[in-house]
């Protein structure tokens, strides 16, 4: 289910809830909304009030951190392409299948990642993609450097290699799960109950439903953004292939 579909039923479910305390404050006797009972409500709201703020203060945090992650990873990603590029065209006319094979693996990984058919970061190790990556590194260890200098910059580009392997794995273990659906029940109810006493503690009127509108439409917003952060990839909030775009480019100078 999407981001907006599932941001559509909190906003739904807190705003009906809103309504239903309304009409409940029109429908229920006066002795079960007496002051007692109204500050015991407002008192329970509170403890929900603080419950929700704190749970989706941690969700909007971890999700933004994991998508930052994401996008330094990127970064890191495509400025180590760029010098084992620089290495190995260092290393003279020996190195250019290894260098071609270096440009080949970029290009398929990006189109593999971000395909005409969408986003897939699941790509960033699949079975090709490590296949590809082995062969380069079987390209370098194949060169048979004759100078200290060769030698030198040999090791240089393994070690380059072995960190563009690491980085690629850390982009593909950290990438966020979806949020648990029982937590998000949870949260739901949490939020609905709170809308729901809410609507006990006033008439219905115009300045009312609206106040309740624009607090749905704000919570609604606040777990669309948790899910938009928690999933890099897809999305209205993607990050941007714009590293890789830009290493591509300086490597095919």
């Amino acid at each position: 289910m999407s981001s907006v579909a599932i941001a559509s039923i909190v906003f739904g479910c807190s705003f009906t809830a809103a309504l239903i305390g309304m009409a409940l404050y029109v429908k229920l006797p006066d002795r079960l909304l007496n002051a007692e009972s109204r500050d015991l409500v407002k008192l329970v709201m509170g403890l929900i009030a603080s419950m929700s703020a704190l749970v989706l203060s941690l969700l909007i945090a971890s999700a933004n951190t994991s998508r930052d992650q994401q996008i330094s990873q990127m970064k890191v990603l495509s400025a180590n392409l760029i010098l084992l590029d620089r290495t190995l065209e260092l290393y003279g006319p020996d190195a250019k299948a290894a260098r071609d094979g270096l440009h080949d693996i970029v290009w398929k990984t990006h189109d593999l990642i971000w395909s005409s058919d969408g986003v897939r970061p699941e790509k960033l190790d699949a079975p090709e993609t490590q296949r590809s990556a082995r062969s380069d590194i079987e390209r370098l260890q194949q060169l048979s450097p004759r100078t200290d200098d060769e030698r030198a910059i040999k090791s240089r580009a393994l070690q380059e290699a072995d960190a563009i392997s690491q980085t690629r794995l850390l982009m593909f273990m950290e990438l966020g799960g979806p949020i648990s659906w029982p937590f998000l029940a949870v949260l739901v109810f949490w939020i609905s109950m709170l809308f729901l006493g809410f609507g006990l503690c006033a008439r219905l009127n115009a300045t009312v439903t609206l106040a309740h509108f624009v607090g749905a439409l704000s919570v609604a917003g606040a777990i669309f953004l948790v899910l938009e952060l928690n999933d890099p990839y897809h999305g209205l909030m993607r990050i941007s292939d714009e590293p890789l775009r830009n290493a591509m480019a300086q490597m095919g100078r």
